[in-house]
């Protein structure tokens, strides 16, 4: 085991990582970037930065910004790549975030694209700013820092709260683990496959398995910017055609997405597209088969689904199927799952489908569990727990929250799921479970039937649990909308609601588009959600 450096060192003699915009490209070698990496990392280090110091980085996903983040690396310095502002209009929250971020992970130099400067005026007490290329016209001469395996590599901080977001600590050892597991499960050929991103760099699955998974082993990256694609999702696909991508990676909501745009696309050459990780939220099977359908057309194999689980405590991935074997469903009888925590199989009405996500990535092992910490058997439902070596040695100087998510070695994930034939089957977070007379409604059910609603914006419900009369939960559904009827579009979810799960809601709730809270990575934060309807902070229309 060597370290990030060492790696990006080696694999730098082959392959290149192509730059695309809605309106161009450029094309670098990996070793031409490794070069400009070098003489940055040669400024950072005449402005002080060594071993053991912490870099943040803010930036639009740029040529500069990926030479940044390598040449942190580079000076055996630690990454922490910011967030960008999710809305125009958040950015006095993306301001003060930033400073959290910043404080809590104790960084000694801040690195900006020039666009992001005006946004972060020092204050006293702040670690200097200093932009991309005021690091990178120097004399400076690199000195090359000994490698040490247990350096911290990435400071990651979670998708969570945003109140009170946690850095993930990730050595060099488990990032490179990691990206050794992903390599393999994935069968990667170097030689061969053409990764295509438009993932944004301040999130676990854009930053290391679509970049610094091919920096580190030389495989051509093709890398847009998330607001190119979601300016014109049709360019995700349009990208893996012309440039003959052959694995991406994305969320269940951009699938949907690029189904749409593909239903009106002209022809598109996707034959050689083998790999499409679907992970970072909940896999919505029906989701996953409109795109596979979609795709059908344009020579899209439907074995290329690959839907995944990965969290960035465990650097990111977790459990991968085996490639080409598509999107494998598992029925299961709702009613009994909800009273029982048991999926039994089922088919028809009353079941719920269910994704398998495949087995552990070489390296980690998962088990499930019940409160009382007895392994499960097959089909029985827990808390997922998960072991190995790409598992996070804690928090960033928060030994409270690290001891309270380890079981043993074993790391807590605050997941629903079960056992499948050695595969993994996750139903739900435990935090957003909604209880109901006995039954764990499970959210996912609601937002997914709510979101079919004509008026309601698809992929922005929420819904959640609240204390009703005698103690017991009530379900309450919050969804932006842009209906004209408002009266009618929150009847029609009111009904859908109970087609779903049976049970009607306390309230329906409708904002206005850009509302609902979410996260850097663009998550819906259900508790975030709760509090500002119980403070009555969210303002219906």
């Amino acid at each position: 085991m060597t370290t990030l450096a060492s790696r990006i060192e080696r694999a730098s003699a082959r392959g290149a990582i192509t730059f695309v915009t809605g309106s161009g490209e450029e094309r670098v070698s990996w070793a031409r970037l490794h070069e400009d990496a070098r003489r940055m990392a040669a400024g950072l280090q005449a402005s002080g930065i060594a071993p053991g110091s912490h870099v943040a980085i803010l930036g639009a996903t740029t040529r500069p910004l990926v030479t940044a983040i390598q040449a942190t690396w580079l000076c055996g310095a630690t990454v922490v790549v910011l967030p960008l502002p999710m809305r125009l209009g958040s950015i006095e929250e993306f301001v003060h975030q930033t400073r959290v971020r910043v404080k809590n992970a104790d960084v000694e130099l801040v690195l900006v694209d020039p666009d992001f400067a005006p946004f972060l005026d020092a204050a006293p007490g702040d670690p200097p700013m200093v932009l991309f290329d005021e690091v990178t016209g120097t004399d400076a001469r690199y000195e090359r820092p000994p490698d040490d395996t247990d350096a911290l590599a990435i400071l990651q901080f979670t998708s969570g709260s945003t109140s009170d977001p946690k850095g993930v600590m990730l050595p060099h050892r488990t990032v490179l683990a990691n990206v050794d597991a992903i390599a393999a499960a994935a069968q990667l050929d170097v030689e061969d496959d053409v990764l295509v991103s438009w993932l944004p760099l301040y999130h676990d699955m854009g930053l290391i398995g679509l970049l610094t998974m091919p920096m580190a082993t030389g495989v051509d990256l093709v890398l847009a910017a998330p607001q190119d694609f979601l300016a014109a999702p049709a360019r995700w696909m349009e990208w893996i055609a012309h440039y003959g991508g052959t694995a991406t990676a994305g969320p269940n909501f951009s699938y949907a997405l690029a189904a749409r745009a593909l239903r009106r696309s002209a022809p598109l050459d996707l034959s050689r597209w083998r790999l499409g990780l679907n992970g970072a939220e909940p896999v919505d099977p029906d989701a996953v088969e409109a795109f596979v359908a979609a795709g059908a057309p344009h020579g899209l194999d439907p074995g290329s689904v690959f839907p995944a689980f990965g969290m960035a405590e465990a650097t990111l991935a977790v459990t991968f199927p085996e490639p080409g074997s598509g999107l494998r469903i598992d029925s299961v009888d709702l009613a009994v799952l909800e009273r029982e925590r048991y999926a039994a199989p089922a088919e028809g009405e009353g079941s719920r489908r269910l994704a398998r996500l495949g087995r552990p990535v070489p390296g980690l092992e998962i088990r499930v569990v019940d409160p009382l910490g007895n392994v499960l058997r097959d089909r029985e439902v827990g808390e997922l727990q998960v072991r190995g070596t790409s598992i996070t040695p804690g928090y960033y100087k928060r030994p409270d929250v690290t001891a309270a998510s380890f079981d043993g070695d074993w790391l807590r994930t605050g997941d629903l799921a079960y056992g499948l034939e050695g595969e993994l089957v996750v139903c739900g977070r435990i935090k957003d479970v909604i209880i109901v007379g006995g039954r764990n409604v499970f959210p996912e059910d609601v937002e997914r039937a709510v979101a079919n609603v004509e008026g309601v914006r698809p992929g922005n419900v929420i819904a959640f649990g609240v204390d009703g009369r005698n103690g017991r939960e009530s379900l309450v559904v919050v969804a932006e909308s842009r209906g004209e009827d408002l009266d009618l579009t929150r009847k029609m979810v009111g009904e859908r609601v109970i087609d779903a799960v049976g049970i009607p809601a306390r309230e329906v709730v409708l904002v206005e588009p850009g509302t609902l809270p979410k996260t850097s990575s663009g998550k819906l934060q259900r508790s975030l959600c709760r509090d500002r309807y119980l403070s009555s902070d969210l303002i219906p229309i």
